[in-house]
């Protein structure tokens, strides 16, 4: 066995050693500490062996730094389809997608029984102009076939300069599709606007990031002026909205409800467990709401629309949402990396868990072909958009209902 992997086997031991012990805390000197060290040393002994036979063997020489990469990586994303290890350019990215935005085709992706999914595109980015839509199963890139496992290489290999070309072949009712775009600067935040009447209002959310509640909060006072008054009635369109930064679900459910719990999460650690609740402030002064959603909608998208339903503040109509009901934390690590790690399960109001199964609209209305227009800019169908007609319909007949929250 060479020096390095010898140091590196004992660094091993000591990690595992040291995580028993402040896993254990109180196991120290109790009988069970023996066989928790022999197992630590077995396991360390195991990496160490085939970390050698890589190191000595493999086709291409590799070199530790890499080898131990790879290795965090497996350990993170074996966890789960979203947990993952981020090296400092990933993590950059990451950071970017929250607050600003990315070079890239603009989809949203997930890892389902194996397959790899589209969620959404997200409105006005190449994936949705090349005709990409929620459901389709991604099968390779640049003809590269693609594992459901590498979710993060995957969104590697879509990311590049902005202007540069990628292909990317997906399935769809066992027919594959390809799509050859050109990569641009994908902005994350991003709220559209619109008058349907003297005093009904439409917004459409297309991610969630940390200025979505401010920017919803002043399309609404747009609105509001140029209806010169309070609006009678509001759509908030959800459709095709993968989610973002949870925060941000919170501060836009808390525009429109006075009090009451918003979401609720439970995990292992403290910091991941926590409820949030509405502060007292409606922006729409308790007038009617209709949240449009689908398969698309998904995480942040489903907190909103589960709390808003939850509450009786909103109609909820269109198709079940994607059901995404888990948490991820970006916890930073050393010289620039960090992990994304899922840390708890979140719960709608009602106290319900909406993981794989996602939120029932209160009036199921299925999905017209062509809409909702992915496009921010595009012209809104008030006919020919099915969900889009059902909401305004429910709107119509309605009076203000101003809040008798105490």
């Amino acid at each position: 066995m060479s020096l390095k992997v010898r140091a590196i086997l004992v660094v091993c031991v000591g990690i595992v050693l040291g995580l028993s012990l402040s896993v254990g805390g109180g196991m120290i000197g109790s009988s069970h500490s023996p066989d928790n060290e022999e197992l630590a040393w077995e396991q360390a002994r195991l990496f160490a062996e085939v970390l050698e036979r890589v190191k000595r063997d493999y086709v291409e020489p590799v070199g530790d730094a890499e080898l131990l990469e790879s290795a965090i990586r497996g350990m993170v994303s074996d966890l789960d389809a979203h947990s993952e290890y981020l090296d400092a350019s990933e993590y950059r990215d990451i950071r970017v997608s929250t607050t600003g935005s990315y070079t890239g085709i603009g989809i949203e992706v997930d890892e389902v029984d194996g397959a790899l999914l589209v969620v959404t595109p997200i409105a006005g980015s190449p994936a949705a102009s090349s005709g990409i839509k929620s459901g389709d199963q991604i099968i390779a890139v640049d003809s590269i076939s693609i594992e459901a496992s590498s979710l993060q290489q995957t969104i590697a290999r879509l990311r590049g300069h902005a202007g540069s070309k990628v292909n990317v072949t997906v399935l769809r009712d066992d027919i594959a599709i390809d799509h050859e775009m050109r990569r641009q600067i994908i902005r994350v935040a991003s709220v559209h606007k619109e008058l349907l009447g003297p005093s009904i209002g439409y917004v459409r959310v297309s991610q969630f990031s940390e200025s979505t509640a401010r920017e919803l909060g002043r399309a609404i006072d747009g609105l509001q002026e140029a209806s010169d008054g309070m609006l009678d009635g509001l759509v908030l369109d959800l459709r095709n909205n993968p989610g973002g930064v949870l925060d941000a679900a919170v501060d836009v459910s808390d525009l429109f409800l006075d009090s009451g719990v918003i979401v609720s999460a439970d995990g292992r650690s403290f910091d991941s467990q926590f409820t949030r609740a509405a502060h007292r402030g409606d922006v729409l002064d308790g007038a009617a709401m209709v949240v449009l959603v689908n398969q698309g909608s998904a995480s942040a998208s489903e907190i909103v629309a589960g709390a808003l339903q939850d509450h009786n503040r909103a109609l909820v109509v269109g198709t079940a949402t994607f059901g995404k009901g888990l948490v991820q934390t970006v916890m930073p690590l050393s010289k620039g990396r960090a992990i994304k790690l899922t840390t708890s399960r979140y719960y709608t109001p009602s106290g319900d868990s909406i993981h794989e199964v996602g939120i029932a609209p209160d009036v199921l209305v299925d999905d017209t072909p062509g809409f909702p227009d992915l496009t921010l800019s595009g012209v809104l169908d008030r006919e020919d958009d099915a969900q889009l007609a059902e909401g305004i319909q429910h709107l119509q007949p309605r009076a203000v209902m101003h809040s008798n929250a105490q």
